[in-house]
């Protein structure tokens, strides 16, 4: 086969994938736009989230995740609020993409790369926590905007508040013990437009870009599942 039969040949396996990658977004975003709104309930009974609840109980969309992790419930817990998530290519891609379309500007202020810590320099405030097993986090904010911006408020005003034109989010880091060396992780992400309006606008914004928050997760689980096991084997 000459050079340019293979170049050719290469050439067409690219232009396949990209558009199988681009018929699965496709897919994904016309499917995350019909099930708006159409929340599910917890599949059982432990992945219900009393803590949660008090904050957001009612809500437009929810995503839940979770791994089981060879390590104990307060390791994980420890490593998931200290987790790097920018050192993932994949999330660092993710965000840059997310400044490319909308047109925002690069963030240029030096931030603690810990999640919580991040989140926090970013204006999420923690609603509530258990020591070792759970931290809710939470803002309202307009994530539709270019230069989002996030606001936190105290734990006793979250749940009522209802100015127009705003998205509430909240989301968990939780761990759940499941023997002296093993737990499950869990995360779980809700948000609740505050009017007509801003159900819109979140409804186009959830739709095109949940799919990227999406692979954050998983890629999220997985580098927190060796992280945890890898401490708690130094442990």
């Amino acid at each position: 086969m000459t050079t340019f039969a293979v170049g050719r040949s290469i050439a067409k396996w690219i232009a396949a994938g990209i558009g199988i990658a681009a018929g699965a977004y496709a897919t994904y975003v016309g499917l995350a736009w019909h099930r708006y709104g159409q929340v599910t309930a917890a599949a059982n009974r432990d992945e219900a989230d009393p803590l949660l609840d008090r904050f957001m109980p009612t809500y437009d969309v929810a995503e839940r995740h979770h791994v089981r992790i060879a390590a104990p419930a307060d390791i994980t817990l420890a490593v998931a609020r200290d987790q790097d998530l920018l050192q993932s290519r994949t999330v660092r891609a993710i965000f840059r993409g997310r400044e490319l379309v909308l047109g925002s500007t690069p963030d240029d202020q030096v931030r603690p790369r810990g999640l919580l810590a991040l989140v926090q320099s970013l204006g999420w405030g923690v609603l509530a926590e258990v020591a070792g097993r759970e931290i809710v986090v939470g803002a309202v904010t307009k994530p539709w905007e270019a230069d989002v911006k996030f606001h936190a408020l105290p734990p006793a005003d979250f749940a009522a508040f209802s100015d127009p034109d705003y998205v509430k989010i909240a989301w968990t880091l939780r761990a759940d013990p499941i023997g002296p060396n093993e737990s499950i992780f869990r995360t779980e992400t809700r948000a609740a437009a505050t009017d007509a309006g801003s159900r819109s606008k979140f409804r186009r914004y959830w739709a095109l870009f949940s799919p990227g928050i999406l692979i954050i997760r998983r890629t999220s689980l997985g580098q927190l599942k060796t992280e945890a096991e890898l401490r708690a084997r130094e442990s």
